[in-house]
């Protein structure tokens, strides 16, 4: 009984291995034989004729191109403060005295400053200077001394302006600049 069944199992295994040979010769013999998936989105478009050079036909000349306005990149803002030149910080003054405060900048941007830059007070005390000053004009990668007058208030104390620089849009820019001093009795 045993030799039977083990005669069974081998017929019964060839079997088994003739049939997945099939199968598989099957698939790949039909995969060869299948239309290939068409895009539907693609568009046939003829080939186009050569043209050959001494077969030009007669075209009018063409209108030349109006050549646009080339765009000038924006330039760029920028103030560097280098000393004071007048009235160091900490400098004790009197009380109501006019003070001629000077500053030595640069103007390290690409931009030059002319009539239309200006400064503002961005912190501490107008002290009679207002809220605005005229930026000294100054070429780019030139140096400049900027000036304000400020009085001294009456009463003694420390006191600071802080200023900065502002392009013709309104926008700040670089280091700010500032006097700090105090008033004595």
């Amino acid at each position: 009984m045993k030799i039977i069944l083990a005669k069974w199992m081998r017929k019964l295994n060839h079997g088994f291995y003739l049939t997945i040979c099939w199968i598989i010769t099957s698939l790949i013999l039909s995969a060869c034989n299948a239309e290939p998936e068409r895009d539907q989105g693609v568009v046939y478009l003829p080939p186009t004729l050569a043209v050959s050079p001494s077969s030009t036909p007669d075209l009018p000349n063409p209108t030349p191109a109006r050549s646009l306005p080339t765009v000038t990149p924006a330039c760029v803002n920028n103030l560097r403060f280098l000393d004071d030149l007048t009235i160091p910080d900490g400098m004790q003054v009197s009380p109501g005295a006019l003070l001629d405060k000077r500053w030595k900048v640069e103007n390290t941007g690409t931009c030059n400053w002319d009539n239309r830059y200006r400064l503002t007070r961005i912190a501490g005390d107008g002290l009679g200077a207002g809220s605005e000053q005229m930026l000294f004009p100054a070429r780019s990668g030139t140096e400049a001394e900027i000036a304000i007058q400020f009085h001294a208030p009456d009463e003694p104390g420390v006191y600071h302006s802080a200023w900065q620089a502002v392009d013709p849009d309104g926008r700040p820019f670089g280091d700010p600049i500032y006097i700090e001093f105090f008033v004595s009795d």
